[in-house]
């Protein structure tokens, strides 16, 4: 297996506890470029708060986690990655592209086109006037797809990132997650659905009391 600059995302041995809880325990895996893994298990099994502890959302209380070889600096964020883990708090007055634009030029020069291609793609309408507050669920999932997107990152971090698509959504989705698994992007995601983990994913771990186990392929 490959380690160091080659990896995208390299845990290693990492613990989080809650008081005397133990949401993580000892818990290593390394994430390749151009591959898409996917963590599954029970609510409250530690697949969220391993994310965020890869995000830096939460500090680990023991263990190492690697970016691109990098070692990340406690209370450090994950810079390299599109993240969705909750919902963005995106302004419920603005339209959807207004809400891109917002988030994308915190850190970036405008870029109209860019966005309103990410738009398209997750199969939303740039040109749209309405609100976000008036979106119904499965717009704003896709809304928060296309910020997660926007910034053509190396790592996508998705935490249960089809809530609120219907069938037809769901699939234009993971046909996108596809081609840019093609693009040689890393894809770390949860999902209770198991189309999911057969149609997308090149390794599947399943957690269950903070620890990660490696799951078989069928």
């Amino acid at each position: 297996m490959q380690t160091g600059a080659q990896v995208a995302i390299e845990v290693l041995s990492v613990d989080k506890k809650f008081g005397s809880f133990s949401a993580l325990s000892g818990v290593s895996v390394i994430c390749e470029p151009g591959k898409i893994y996917g963590l599954t298990g029970r609510n409250g099994s530690g697949k969220s708060v391993l994310l965020k502890c890869i995000c830096g959302f939460l500090i680990p209380d023991a263990g190492k986690i690697r970016i691109f070889g990098k070692t990340k600096k406690r209370g450090e964020m994950l810079r390299e990655a599109g993240i969705i883990i909750e919902e963005p708090a995106f302004l419920g007055k603005k339209s959807g592209i207004k809400n891109l634009e917002y988030l994308y030029g915190i850190r970036n020069r405008m870029d109209r086109k860019r966005l309103e291609e990410t738009m398209l793609q997750v199969g939303l309408d740039p040109g749209e006037r309405k609100p976000v507050e008036k979106y119904s669920q499965g717009m704003r999932q896709r809304l928060a797809i296309a910020q997660a997107l926007m910034e053509d990152p190396q790592i996508l971090i998705l935490d249960e990132y089809l809530n609120g698509l219907d069938r037809q959504g769901a699939k234009e989705i993971r046909a996108l997650l596809l081609s840019w698994k093609e693009r040689g992007k890393t894809i770390l995601l949860t999902s209770h659905s198991r189309e999911d983990m057969e149609i997308l994913c090149d390794q599947v771990f399943e957690m269950d009391g903070g620890k990660l186990f490696c799951r078989k392929r069928e």
